[in-house]
C-alpha cells in the first residue's frame, strides 16, 4: 500500500476536512475564467447538490450527510458562465434557521442538543434534499432518498415545495436519490425513459419502482417484496431490467429508539454473509424478480449494467464492509488508512445457469462513476469516476481518472497535494457547432445531436482547492485528459464536498 508519511497525512486530511466548512451565504453572478476558455459549444447547466451546512447555529453535524442540502447552478453559452448557488428550503431547514437551534435528529448520527433524554423516541426524519438533482421535462428536483421530491424553479433555484409527482407519492413515499435514464426505451418507442425506485423498509423490504415518458408521465409502475432488511441506495438498469444489490448488512433499531445513536447508525456489515443480486424485470411481460447470490462486501453507487447473452453485467464500487462512523467520532477526523478503499469490480451473472463471479478491475480507490448518457444500460467502453490520488490504499478524492474498459488503458488528471474533486459530469459534445445552441426536453440531454463517439465530450467538476479555500469549476476535455483544464472558473468562496449532479441543455440565465 503507498501511503504519504505521517505529517503529509496530517495536511493532506487537514486540508480536506476545511472543505467540509459550511457555507452559510447565497451568490448569483458571472464567471471568468482564471485559466483557458469556456468551449464555446458547451451549452447547458451543470446543478450539483451537496450538503451546505454542517452546522447549525454552531451546532456541528455528525455526518456530512446529515447536512441541509444546497444546490449549485452553473450555466454555460456562447463561452460564457453564470453561476449561483441557493439552499433547498425544506421545512426542516427554515424551522432551524427561525429558531436558531437544532430542532431534528439526523439519520446518521447528528443528535439534537440534550443528551439521549431529549431524542428519546423522536423518529422524525428530516428532509434534508442533499443528495441528487433531477432536471427531466422543465421541472428541477432535489432529491433525498428517505422522502419525496423538493421541486425547485430551473432557473432561481427558489424552492417550490414538495412534488409529489401528481398524485404519485404519498405524504412521506421516498423517490431515491439514484435515478437512470434509459436512453432509448424498448417499450416507448426508442424514447428516453426516466427509471427510479423507492425503498419502504420494515422486516421485509419493498421497493416500488417507477417509469416516467419525456412528459413526466407515468409510463409503468411495479411493486416487488424482498425478504429481510435492505439497504439499497442505487441501483443499476439494462433495457430489460433494473438490478440492485442487497447487501449483507443488519439493522439494530433499539439504540435509535432510545436516543442513543442516529437510524442508520444501527447497520452494521455481517462478515461472511453473501451479497444478494436482485434482477427486477421492467416490464410485467418479463416476468417476476431473480435473485442470486454473490460475494459478500459493500456497494453505494453502480458504474453501468448491459446484457450480454444470457449474462448481465454489472459494473460496481464495491467495498469490503459497510463502514459507518460511530457516536464518538469527529468524521473531520477520520483516519482513511484505516478504512477499505471503494474499488471498481465487474460482476458477472449468467441468467440461465445463476452463475455469479466478481473481479477486480483496478485497486485505485474510486467514488462516484459516470458514462457517456447514450450508453447507459448498454454495453460500453470508457467509464469516468472520482479517484484517490494513489494507485493504491484509501484516501480523499484528488483525481479524474478515465478507464478504458475494452484495452485497459487509462489516464489521471491530478488535483493534489492541495485539491479535491466532487463526482465529474460527463457532457457530449454536440455533432456541430450549429445545433449547440439546441434545447431538448431535458431527456438526457442533449443525445439526440451528440457526437457518436462514446468519449466526445467535456468533464465538468468542482474541485475545492485548500490553498486558497475556493471551490472552482473545471471543464476537462474526456478525449484527453492530459491536456489538463480547458478552463477553470473560481467561485471566490468555497462550497462544502458535494454529492450528485446532472446536466441539462436548459440555460439557467439572468434576464438582464
Amino acid at each position: 500500500m503507498t501511503l504519504p508519511e505521517v505529517g503529509a497525512r496530517s495536511t493532506l486530511l487537514a486540508d480536506w476536512a476545511r472543505g467540509y466548512e459550511s457555507q452559510p451565504n447565497e451568490y448569483a453572478c458571472w464567471l471568468e475564467p482564471s485559466a483557458g476558455h469556456i468551449p464555446a459549444e458547451l451549452h447547458g447547466t451543470l446543478y450539483r447538490n451537496g450538503p451546505g451546512l454542517l452546522d447549525i447555529a454552531g451546532y456541528p453535524v455528525h455526518h456530512p450527510f446529515d447536512g441541509d442540502g444546497m444546490v449549485v447552478a452553473v450555466s454555460f453559452r456562447d463561452g460564457r458562465a453564470y453561476y449561483r448557488n441557493r439552499f433547498v428550503r425544506t421545512a426542516g431547514y427554515l424551522a432551524e434557521q427561525q429558531a436558531g437551534r437544532p430542532l431534528f435528529r439526523g439519520v446518521f448520527g447528528t443528535q439534537r442538543p440534550g443528551g439521549w433524554f431529549t431524542n428519546l423516541l423522536d423518529l422524525r426524519l428530516k428532509n434534508v434534499a442533499n443528495t441528487g438533482i433531477l432536471p427531466w421535462a422543465g421541472r428541477l428536483l432535489a432529491l433525498w432518498e428517505a422522502a419525496e421530491p423538493h421541486r425547485l424553479d430551473p432557473f432561481s433555484l427558489e424552492t417550490l415545495g414538495l412534488d409529489r409527482l401528481d398524485g404519485l407519492l404519498r405524504p412521506g413515499d421516498a423517490f431515491a436519490a439514484h435515478y437512470h435514464i434509459d436512453p432509448a426505451c424498448h417499450w416507448d418507442g426508442g424514447a428516453p425513459a426516466l427509471v427510479n425506485f423507492g425503498v419502504n423498509v420494515g422486516r421485509n423490504t419493498r421497493i416500488d419502482l417507477y417509469e416516467f415518458d419525456p412528459a413526466f408521465r407515468l409510463a409503468r409502475q411495479r411493486a416487488f417484496q424482498i425478504d429481510g432488511f435492505a439497504f439499497l441506495h442505487d441501483m443499476a438498469i439494462t433495457p430489460h431490467y433494473a438490478i440492485f444489490i442487497q447487501n449483507p448488512v443488519r439493522y439494530e433499531a433499539l439504540p435509535y429508539a432510545l436516543g442513543l445513536q442516529g437510524a442508520a447508525q444501527g447497520l452494521a456489515s455481517v462478515p461472511g454473509r453473501s451479497s444478494t443480486i436482485i434482477v427486477l424485470p421492467r416490464h410485467t411481460a418479463l416476468g417476476e424478480p431473480r435473485t442470486f447470490r454473490a460475494p459478500g462486501g459493500f456497494v453505494w453507487h453502480h458504474a453501468n449494467a448491459f446484457e450480454a447473452g444470457d449474462d448481465l453485467v454489472i459494473d460496481s464500487v464495491w467495498y469490503d464492509a459497510y463502514v459507518g462512523i460511530d457516536p464518538a467520532t469527529d468524521f473531520r477526523r477520520i483516519d482513511f488508512a484505516a478504512l477499505p478503499p471503494g474499488r471498481l469490480a465487474r460482476t458477472t451473472l449468467n441468467l440461465r445457469t445463476g452463475a455469479v463471479e466478481r473481479r477486480q478491475v483496478d485497486p485505485r480507490c474510486c467514488e462516484f462513476p459516470v458514462l457517456h448518457p447514450a450508453q447507459v444500460g448498454r454495453p460500453y467502453r470508457y467509464l469516468y469516476l472520482a479517484a484517490a490520488d494513489a494507485p493504491t490504499g484509501n484516501a480523499p478524492l484528488q483525481a479524474i481518472w478515465k478507464l478504458d474498459l475494452h484495452t485497459g488503458n487509462q489516464q489521471l488528471w491530478r488535483a493534489a497535494p492541495r485539491g479535491f474533486v466532487s463526482e465529474p459530469i460527463f457532457v457530449p459534445r454536440p455533432k456541430s457547432a450549429a445545433v449547440a445552441g439546441a434545447v431538448s426536453p431535458d431527456v438526457g440531454d442533449p443525445l439526440a445531436n451528440s457526437s457518436a463517439l462514446e468519449d466526445d465530450g467535456w468533464l465538468l467538476a468542482l474541485l475545492y482547492d485548500a490553498a486558497r479555500h475556493e471551490t472552482e469549476v473545471v471543464i476537462l476535455d474526456a478525449q484527453d485528459l492530459a491536456r489538463g483544464p480547458l478552463a477553470r472558473l473560481g467561485l471566490g468562496h468555497h462550497i462544502p464536498h458535494g454529492l450528485h449532479g446532472a446536466f441539462s441543455s436548459r440555460v439557467s440565465w439572468p434576464s438582464t
